[in-house]
């Protein structure tokens, strides 16, 4: 007997269904293009998922840098799940994550695993999968693919030049580079959830654990009573120690919910070849960290209990692909701005050290924040010697130092709406990806809410950008809505604020005409965090649901020579971007018609647009 073997052709195919190809793929479907996805987990989210639970972090860096959270469909998707999960429960996380693949022109292969690719001519032709649920083997073809898969599996199946480990200061005379190139590479680690039980709760360790002791965890917080000792002990270890980089460092992580440092990376030149060994030392240690607080001394843990512990480690660094350009250290800290920039990121450079928890007598990681952001420009998701693959996520084309930076999942999500927006571009336009008109793709993603640092709207479709503003009340001036930019930015707020949750704007049209949809972006506040987590902390750091800065009812008023001509009541909105259609209805005015917040005393709203 043979397995089953089908064929599926599709204009763009997604390989990976991590938070950047799961974004990617719900990015050209809605733009047109028919996507598959394939996803070789039973859940999507990779590192985000239930199955490894960690948190999303981006370029805000921890609440540290203001208005720097991400938009898009991220921002779409976590405010989805901040209104039906206030506990944080990673069940409820799956149905989001799992709701927002439902989308017209988009195939999802959960299941599936790709494990061979055709290519000719620079082109991949198409992908072989096995879907083990249902004994399938599939083909797929497409005209444009995506590697989402974290490990550039599929840019490598096609032969496309990768680098691991650290470039020597030679090659881009990055600051904080080696002076010789170097094998050093990040490594696995598997997460664990504990609970107070209110009453003591013995443990005993799994025969295999390791053991540690407090002297070989000096430099890793693992008991909230040991605090301040750490920074002490930092100090020591660190002449001038950088006490932002050592708040990154340790101000996460808690009794409850660790330990990001509980972290291996194998002993071999691959550690994708070593994966399954280094999950079971990983499983080693994670019960030897946690049999040392409940049994090697007082760590104030007597009453706290394992809930639930992975057995699928989160991968922080394999390959990274080359693409057209390798973005640097030095474009992130001079927070150089591309041409074709089309996503951007902020982490600082977050370089774990080579031998991870076994390194006893250095910080886990070495920490260089910045102050601002940095773009990612096109060329870097732009496989290199491939007519029409994109390389994304983690095995994005950066150094070593750059990537860590860029590795982080809010970073990684933004690429892949970046990507996804490209494809759907190049096949509605017929060209090559390398033939999108770069400009056209900044205006589509800045008009899908998407931020990309020193750029704004100029569609010259929106006729926003040509009427006159005018408010019945403004704390911030009314005419900042047309302004092209859809956040604060330093010192200007580029929102309109009335005095109150009541208020009325109103754009005079340049001149009569049709209008067919009219987009609003109003605030979530994108200096405030909204990531599923499982750390205590992190999650006394949020509001429970949907953040009161966003305007919850108003409506959406046509006019025509004063008097109305078509109205839109939305109630109970969840969302910052709305998109609000007509019936071509001809106007010479809108009126935006603000009615309550989601709590806040001021109804905010940052753009615009009117088609």
């Amino acid at each position: 007997m043979k397995a089953r073997e089908k064929q599926a052709s599709f204009q763009f195919c997604v390989v990976g269904g991590g938070m950047n190809g799961l974004i990617a793929a719900i990015a050209a479907a809605r733009h047109g293009a028919r996507t598959a996805l394939i996803q070789e987990r039973p859940v999507f989210g990779g590192n985000a998922s239930s199955e490894i639970r960690m948190h999303i972090c981006g370029a805000s860096a921890d609440e540290t840098k203001p208005n720097a959270e991400e938009g898009g469909i991220l921002r779409e998707i976590l405010l989805n799940n901040k209104a039906v999960n206030r506990y944080f429960n990673f069940s409820a996380w799956d149905r989001v994550l799992f709701e927002a693949s439902h989308e017209k022109n988009l195939t999802v292969f959960l299941n599936t695993t790709m494990h061979d690719a055709a290519c000719e001519n620079g082109r991949v032709k198409s992908v072989r999968c096995w879907q083990m649920t249902t004994e399938t083997e599939w083909t797929i073809s497409a005209d444009i693919f995506a590697d989402c898969t974290g490990n550039g599996t599929l840019a490598y199946f096609a032969g496309v030049p990768f680098r691991t480990g650290s470039e020597g200061k030679a090659e881009f005379n990055e600051p904080h580079a080696p002076a010789e190139p170097d094998d050093h590479r990040m490594g696995n680690t598997l997460l664990f959830k504990a609970v107070n039980r209110g009453e003591p709760v013995p443990f005993t360790p799994p025969k295999t654990a390791r053991h540690f002791t407090e002297e070989q965890l000096r430099y890793r917080k693992h008991a909230d009573l040991i605090g301040p000792q750490l920074e002490e002990k930092a100090d020591a270890l660190i002449e001038s120690v950088d006490k932002k980089a050592l708040a990154l460092m340790t101000d996460s992580y808690c009794m409850d919910y660790g330990y990001w440092w509980i972290e291996v990376n194998g002993d071999k030149g691959d550690i994708i070849e070593q994966f399954e060994d280094i999950r079971d030392e990983l499983f080693n240690c994670i019960y030897g960290v946690w049999d040392h607080i409940k049994n090697g001394g007082n760590h104030g843990a007597a009453n706290y209990d394992l809930e639930w512990v992975g057995m699928l480690p989160g991968m922080r660094e394999s390959r990274r692909m080359e693409g057209d350009y390798i973005l640097n250290e030095n474009d992130l800290l001079e927070n150089r701005v591309f041409d074709d920039a089309v996503a951007y990121g902020g982490w600082a450079v977050d370089n774990h050290i080579e031998h991870g928890l076994f390194d006893f007598d250095k910080m886990p990681s070495e920490i260089y924040p910045f102050d601002g952001l940095y773009t990612i420009p096109y060329r870097s998701y732009l496989a290199k010697n491939t007519e029409n693959l994109f390389i994304t996520g983690r095995s994005l084309s950066a150094s070593k130092l750059a990537m860590a930076s860029t590795r982080v999942m809010g970073t990684c999500a933004v690429g892949g709406q970046a990507i996804g927006t490209a494809a759907a571009l190049a096949i509605a336009g017929g060209t090559s990806i390398r033939g999108v008109d770069i400009h056209q793709l900044q205006q589509t993603l800045l008009k899908d809410d998407c931020y990309i640092p020193g750029f704004k709207n100029e569609d010259p479709a929106d006729m926003a950008l040509t009427a006159a503003v005018s408010a019945d009340s403004e704390k911030e001036p009314a005419v900042n809505v047309i302004n092209g930019i859809s956040r604060s930015e330093g010192e200007n707020s580029n929102c309109w604020k009335a005095n109150g949750q009541h208020g009325s704007l109103t754009l005079k049209l340049a001149e009569s005409k049709a209008v067919s949809e009219v987009r609003l972006v109003f605030d979530p506040n994108l200096s405030k965090s909204i990531k599923l987590t499982l750390s205590s902390v992190r999650a006394a750091e949020q509001v429970k649901s949907t953040p009161p800065e966003l305007v919850r009812d108003y409506d959406v008023v046509l006019l025509k020579d004063g008097a109305e001509a078509a109205r839109k009541q939305v109630r109970g909105n969840l969302q910052r971007l709305n998109i609000i259609p007509f019936d071509a209805v001809d106007c010479d005015a809108v009126r935006i018609e603000t009615i309550a917040t989601h709590g806040a005393p001021d109804a905010v709203i940052f753009e615009v647009r009117i088609y």
